[in-house]
C-alpha cells in the first residue's frame, strides 16, 4: 500500500553563530509523532532553507519507532532526500532506531527546498499475502528527529530579501493609537504571516516589544512611525507612495540549545547555552502619506508583487488589488488538484489508497449537495480478479463501485450537507486481489491512477436557511461587497481579531476577498444593508442598535437556558474577560458577523471569538459563540421566538428576588401548610378525644 502524509513546513531556519549548530526539531516544525501504516508506505516533509544555513556538513537525525511484532530482519527503511535515495538498510534490534544523514548540496532542490520522504517496507509474518491489510504493520517516525543546521560563513543577512523574509517572522508591531489603515495593514500581515507557517503569530503596540524579538514587520504611515525606525529607512517615499523596507543587522544572541540523546535506551532532553550571531530583520510597511500607505497595504495582499521582490525595498507608485478575481467569480465546480491532490501511480494488491482534503470555503457558496466525481485509469480485471473503487468522505465509507476488464474509471457520489463538514478529508481507495488467490507473484500486475486534472468536487445548490449559522462562515461573505466595521473605542485590541477574519476571508483556493474598512460612527445606513458587514464593536456601540435581527443583544447581561429542561447554561458578565461573535442575516438579507468582548483582557477576548467560529465544531445551527481567553467555547442556537434566552436587566428587582429565591419560598410555604394540617388535625383529634370522654 501506498500511503502519503505529508507536511509543508514553510519555515526559514534561521542562521546562528559561526560554525555553530541550529537544532530544528521536527516538533517545531509543527509535526507530531507520524505513524505511517501498512505494508508499504510514505511519510513527507518539506522544508526551506535559509541561505544563511551551510548544508555541506549539516545532518539529519532521524528517530524510528516500529510496531513490536515486525519481523526486524525482513522490514526496511528507505530515506531519499530530493527525490534521491541516500540510505536504505533493515531495521534493528533497537526499540528506537536512529539514522543520522550527512546533508549535501545535491539534497536541495533550486529554490532551497529540503524534501525529505521516509519509506517503508515491513513485513510481520513470513506470508507475504497475510500481511495485506495487517494493523500491525506500522513504523513511527518521531517529532523529535531534527535537522542539525550549521552557519554560512559565507552567507551575510544581504541574501535575505522581501521575497524570502516573510517565513521566518512571528510578530506584528503597530501604534497604539491604529488607525484605520493601520488595522488594514495589520489584518494584511498577519494573513501572509498564517499563510505560510503553523506557528503563533503575536502582536504588539509600538514601544512594547521584547527583546527577544528581532524579526518581525512593523506597520504606520511616515508620520506615525518612531524615529528610531524612520532612521533605519534610508529612501524617503515621497506623497504618494508606498514603501516596503527591509532593515537588517546582525546581533549577538545567548540562547539554550536542547538536543534529545539516549541515555540508558531513553530519550532525554540535553540543554546547553550558546552565544549567537542572529539576523535582526524589521519589514517596514509605510507610505509617504495615506495614499502612499494604502498602496503598501494593498501591495501586502498581492502573493505575486512579494514574491518576485528580489531587493530591500519596493517603492509603490501605483497598487491596485487586479490580482484578486472578481468577488462573485463562480467557484462551484473545483478540481481535485486545485485542492492540493496529485496524480499518484500506484500499483499492487489489497487497499491503494490515495488522500486529499477540501474546505467549503473553497466553494463560491456553502453547498448543499457536493457531487464527487472520480475520472482515472487502472489495469482492466481478468476473469475471476476481484476489483472495488472505495471513496471514503471524513473517515465513512460513501461510495463503492466494482472494477471491470475496461480499465477506465468514471464514478461519481452526491453527498449532502450533513454529511460534508466545515473541513473535510476525502480517500480514494483501489482495491484488487488475484482470481488465483495467490498474491506474492502479483504486486506489479495491477496499477491504478487518479486523475486529478478531470476529477472535480461540484457543488450543486447552495446551502440556504431562514438564519445565518457559523456552518455557513465565511463563504456566506464571498459574495457582493464586505465592510469592516470597527468601534474607535477598542480599535486597539481589534488587530488579532481583523487578522484573523481577512485570512479567513482569504484561506482558501482563489483568495480574492478585499474588504473596506470604515469607523462603526462613520458608516451610512445605506451601507448597512447594500453590504456584507463584519463589525468588531464595543458592547455599547450605537450602532449594534441598528441591526434588529440580531440574536443578542449584547450591551446587557444575559442568561442562556436548555430550552428542554430550563436549566441555566452560561451567564454573562462584565467581570468576566469573554469573546462574543453572532451571525445573521441584516436589514436586506445580506451576511453581517459581529464580534465584541467583555471584561479586561479584550484582545485575546476577541481573537479567541475569531478562531472559534472557524473551527470544525461550528455546527450547522449555531449562530452565537461564546468564548474565553481559555479557548473554552460555547455555541448556541438562538432567534427571535427561542425561550433560552434572558435579559437580566430588563426584570425588576422583585422579580430578580423571586427568580433567586423562588424555590426556597415556595418550600418554605409547603412546610408551613404541612405544619398547619398537622396542627389542625392534631386539634381536631384532641377535640374528638375530649368529646368521647
Amino acid at each position: 500500500m501506498n500511503k502519503f502524509f505529508t507536511l509543508l513546513a514553510l519555515v526559514f531556519l534561521l542562521s546562528k553563530a559561526s560554525l555553530a549548530q541550529s537544532i530544528v526539531s521536527f516538533k517545531s516544525l509543527g509535526r507530531e509523532d507520524d505513524a505511517i501504516y501498512g505494508m508499504s508506505g510514505a511519510s513527507s516533509v518539506y522544508v526551506k532553507i535559509s541561505p544563511m544555513v551551510e548544508i555541506e556538513g549539516s545532518k539529519l537525525v532521524l528517530y524510528f519507532e516500529p510496531s513490536q511484532a515486525l519481523i526486524k530482519e525482513h522490514s526496511f527503511i528507505n530515506v531519499i532526500l530530493n527525490d534521491k535515495p541516500v540510505y536504505s538498510a533493515r531495521l534493528t534490534a533497537d526499540s528506537v532506531e536512529k539514522v543520522t544523514i550527512n546533508l549535501a548540496k545535491e539534497n536541495l532542490s533550486p529554490d532551497r527546498f529540503l524534501k525529505i520522504q521516509i519509506k517503508t517496507l515491513l513485513t510481520v509474518s513470513d506470508d507475504i499475502c497475510k500481511d495485506l491489510d495487517n494493523p500491525a504493520m506500522w513504523l513511527k517516525v518521531k517529532a523529535y528527529s531534527y535537522l542539525s543546521l550549521l552557519k554560512n560563513k559565507n552567507a551575510n543577512v544581504g541574501d535575505i530579501n522581501i521575497s524570502n523574509c516573510f517565513d521566518t517572522k512571528r510578530a506584528i508591531v503597530y501604534p497604539a493609537d491604529p488607525s484605520l489603515h493601520d488595522l488594514k495593514a495589520v489584518a494584511w500581515a498577519y494573513a501572509r504571516l498564517k499563510k505560510s507557517q503553523s506557528k503563533p503569530i503575536y502582536l504588539f503596540q509600538a514601544g512594547t516589544v521584547p527583546d527577544s524579538i528581532r524579526d518581525y514587520i512593523e506597520v504606520g504611515n511616515m508620520a506615525a512611525l518612531p524615529d528610531d525606525k524612520k532612521s533605519l529607512i534610508k529612501v524617503s517615499p515621497a506623497a504618494g507612495e508606498g514603501i516596503l523596507y527591509l532593515a537588517k543587522s546582525s546581533a549577538n544572541a545567548t540562547d539554550t540549545v536542547t538536543q534529545m540523546v539516549n541515555q540508558g535506551g531513553k530519550m532525554v532532553a540535553q540543554r546547553s547555552v550558546s552565544n549567537e550571531t542572529v539576523p535582526t530583520e524589521i519589514l517596514l510597511v509605510s507610505g509617504g502619506d495615506d495614499e502612499g500607505y494604502e498602496k503598501a497595504i494593498t501591495t501586502l495582499g498581492n502573493i505575486n508583487i512579494l514574491n518576485s521582490s528580489f531587493g530591500d525595498y519596493l517603492i509603490i507608485n501605483h497598487a491596485e488589488n487586479t490580482f484578486f478575481k472578481t468577488i462573485d467569480e463562480n467557484r462551484s465546480k473545483i478540481t481535485l488538484k486545485q485542492v492540493g491532490g496529485s496524480s499518484d501511480f500506484l500499483s499492487g494488491i489489497g487497499s491503494l489508497k490515495s488522500g486529499y482534503t477540501f474546505k467549503n470555503s473553497d466553494f463560491s457558496f456553502t453547498p448543499k449537495e457536493v457531487e464527487i466525481r472520480f475520472i482515472g485509469n487502472y489495469s482492466g480485471l481478468s476473469p475471476g480478479d476481484r476489483g472495488y473503487f472505495n471513496i471514503y468522505l471524513n473517515g465513512l465509507l460513501i461510495s463503492s463501485e466494482k472494477l471491470d476488464a475496461s480499465g477506465k474509471l468514471n464514478t461519481a457520489v452526491t453527498i449532502n450537507r450533513y454529511q460534508h463538514h466545515k473541513f473535510n478529508s476525502l480517500e480514494s481507495e483501489f482495491r484488487f486481489f488475484p482470481s488465483n488467490g495467490e498474491c506474492k507473484n502479483s504486486f506489479i500486475n495491477f496499477f491504478g491512477e487518479v486523475d486529478v486534472d478531470k476529477s472535480y468536487l461540484e457543488s450543486k445548490n447552495p446551502f440556504i436557511s431562514s438564519d445565518l449559522s457559523f456552518y455557513q462562515y465565511p463563504e456566506a461573505f464571498n459574495t457582493g461587497t464586505t465592510k469592516i466595521v470597527v468601534s474607535k473605542s477598542i480599535a486597539k485590541y481589534a488587530a488579532g481579531a481583523v487578522g484573523e477574519i481577512i485570512y479567513e476571508l482569504n484561506n482558501n483556493i482563489n483568495s480574492n476577498n478585499f474588504p473596506e474598512f470604515v469607523y462603526s460612527d462613520g458608516i451610512p445606513d445605506g451601507d448597512l444593508k447594500k453590504n456584507n458587514i463584519i463589525a468588531v464593536l464595543d458592547k455599547d456601540d450605537p450602532l449594534m442598535s441598528k441591526f434588529p435581527d440580531a440574536p443578542i443583544r449584547f450591551n446587557q447581561n444575559f442568561r442562556l437556558y436548555n430550552a428542554d429542561n430550563h436549566q441555566k447554561l452560561y451567564e454573562l458578565s462584565d467581570t468576566v474577560s469573554t469573546g462574543l461573535a453572532q451571525i445573521f442575516y441584516g436589514l436586506s438579507n445580506n451576511a453581517t458577523l459581529v464580534l465584541t468582548a467583555t471584561g479586561s483582557h479584550q484582545s485575546e477576548s476577541l481573537l479567541a471569538a475569531s478562531k472559534s467560529i472557524t473551527e470544525q465544531l461550528s455546527t450547522l445551527s449555531s449562530n452565537v459563540c461564546v468564548t474565553d481567553v481559555n479557548q473554552n467555547k460555547y455555541l448556541f442556537n438562538i432567534n427571535k421566538s427561542s425561550d433560552n434566552l434572558e435579559y437580566v436587566e430588563t426584570k425588576s428587582s422583585l422579580t430578580r428576588f423571586w427568580d433567586t429565591w423562588n424555590l426556597y419560598i415556595l418550600l418554605g410555604i409547603l412546610i408551613l401548610i404541612l405544619l398547619s394540617f398537622l396542627y389542625v388535625r392534631s386539634r381536631v383529634q384532641r377535640s374528638q378525644e375530649i368529646y368521647n370522654d
